[in-house]
């Protein structure tokens, strides 16, 4: 009976065992170098153990092997393609865009199992993605993005107030993501929802409160992620939930309040609720629509911008003659062309320079995940042929921001590299090695948004504040194992006083 035990125990840890390595030989057969997988780790032990950010995973994976254009890596057991070349980065984004139109997690969720996240663009693939972008687009044209404008330094003005308070009151060092986070909150609802989340005045405002359960790598973002990539399949018949039902629930009532208030008082506002009053009523979408439509808009502008914020922030206070000449165009705008309007924002060349160098240098995630949605065969360099097949995950990595190859001295932090002398970004995005927003069809659609407010939000604190890196800032940065977007572990501290001129 033992013998007969133990049999059948070594026959379940063998079928496992051949599970789990089961696909390890795909990039060997296909001619594809890459690093040796492990077994139940595969290249990225970090999914698992979370000792450290997967970034450092891909890093390494990106640095060990230079002059290839593809590498073979595998995230657990699921084969996936790192893109290396930049001609193949700019195929796979924009060129053969039709044979990756899909994010890695887009099918994960549907509008039962997360009414919310599956109404998201980023969620969406085929023709779903293609309406629900056609729709939106027209809420970020320019005249849009200016009638906000007011709003943003309305908030401006109330985060200068509190920082000053706070500097009377001895209370520094300041958690500088955590004064982001407060800045685009109050923006990003004023914008949507056309609430004044308080963000200044209240510790812990609901709407602050529930846009950071959105936006919380939780126990099932996690379980999601392992499952994936234990079995890849699963997707096809199962569908998960990240949107917790209070917060469903909460956006919902927000947004059918908004609306309700709008159209009982007849006021017309040229921003985005608007913009979702006009779909409502030729495209009679319905409220989770349209609440949909609001919490994206909410988690891209409140999260990501707050953060890279704080890096753009914490690059000027560690850079002081960055951060004078910063001051110098401000003065200059101030004095000699009329302030800081909507017009001269676009037109602050140097601001430009530094806020490019920090997206550049500090990707909020550390790839793009993009799946194969049709075979096809890349052309790599010296006539390479590539097969990739459907549901192949291919990985852009952020990493060519910090390459060599690309950039001259790219660990140092330079903004005079974007220069108008030196053509700004227009080389760089020309090569495919500069994507803070992705490329193609699939590029951030709130881009313009997001760039005015975090401009006029790191405006206001270099116009009013010198600032300087706090030692409770622990340097060099690292990132918290446990986030999906790099946190810097610790937080990033400055010290803020009042300028003198």
């Amino acid at each position: 009976m033992w013998w007969t035990l133990a049999a059948i125990l070594a026959g379940l840890l063998a079928a496992v065992y051949l599970y789990l390595i089961w696909d390890f030989n795909r990039w060997k057969k296909a001619g594809i170098v890459g690093p040796k997988p492990r077994v139940l780790f595969g290249n990225l032990p970090s999914l698992l153990t979370q000792k450290e950010h997967i970034y450092y995973d891909m890093e390494r994976i990106y640095n060990n092997f230079k002059g290839e254009p593809v590498v073979g890596l595998y995230s657990i057991r699921t084969p996936q393609l790192m893109i290396r070349d930049p001609e193949l980065i700019k195929e796979v984004l924009s060129k053969s865009f039709n044979h990756f139109a899909a994010n890695q997690f887009s099918d994960l969720v549907d509008e039962k199992s997360d009414p919310l996240f599956a109404r998201n663009p980023f969620s969406l693939s085929g023709e779903k993605w293609k309406n629900r972008r056609a729709e939106i687009t027209p809420a970020f044209t320019n005249n849009r993005i200016k009638a906000l404008y007011t709003l943003i330094e309305e908030v401006c003005i109330r985060m200068t107030e509190y920082l000053n308070q706070k500097i009377k009151q001895n209370e520094s060092p300041f958690d500088i993501k955590e004064i982001m986070a407060k800045y685009t909150t109050d923006v990003v609802s004023n914008c949507i929802f056309a609430i004044d989340a308080q963000s200044f005045k209240k510790d812990k405002p609901e709407i602050r409160e529930m846009g950071r359960k959105i936006m919380e790598f939780n126990f099932s973002a996690q379980f999601a992620m392992i499952m994936l990539t234990f079995f890849p399949a699963i997707k096809r018949f199962y569908k998960f939930s990240f949107v917790r039902k209070e917060v469903e629930d909460f956006f919902i009532r927000i947004m059918t309040d908004a609306i309700r208030y709008r159209k009982q008082n007849n006021i017309v506002r040229n921003d985005y609720l608007d913009h979702l009053l006009t779909l409502e009523e030729k495209k009679q979408i319905s409220e989770i629509d349209i609440a949909g439509h609001g919490v994206s808009f909410f988690a891209d502008g409140f999260e990501t911008s707050s953060l890279v914020m704080a890096y753009c922030l914490f690059d000027i206070a560690s850079h002081p003659k960055v951060q004078e000449e910063l001051r110098n165009e401000i003065r200059d705008f101030q004095k000699n062309r009329g302030g800081i309007t909507y017009e001269n924002l676009g037109e602050m060349t140097y601001l430009d320079q530094v806020l490019n160098e920090s997206l550049r240098i500090h990707p909020i995630i550390p790839n793009l995940s993009k799946d194969c949605t049709k075979d096809i065969v890349l052309n790599g360099p010296k006539d390479k042929k590539i097969h990739v097949t459907t549901g192949t995950t291919v990985i852009i990595p952020f990493f060519v921001h910090l390459d060599a190859e690309y950039y001259d001295e790219p660990e140092k932090y330079k903004p005079e590299r974007f220069s108008p002398e030196n053509g700004g970004t227009k080389p760089y995005k020309e090569k495919g090695v500069f994507l803070p927003f992705g490329d193609g069809p699939r590029m951030c659609l709130g881009m313009r948004f997001a760039l005015t407010q975090a401009k006029r939000g790191i405006l206001e604190i270099i116009d009013k504040f010198d600032i300087t890196v706090n030692p409770k800032t622990r340097v060099p940065l690292k990132f918290e194992p446990k986030m999906l977007m790099q946190y810097p572990i610790g937080g990033i501290w400055l010290d803020l006083e009042a300028t003198k001129n």
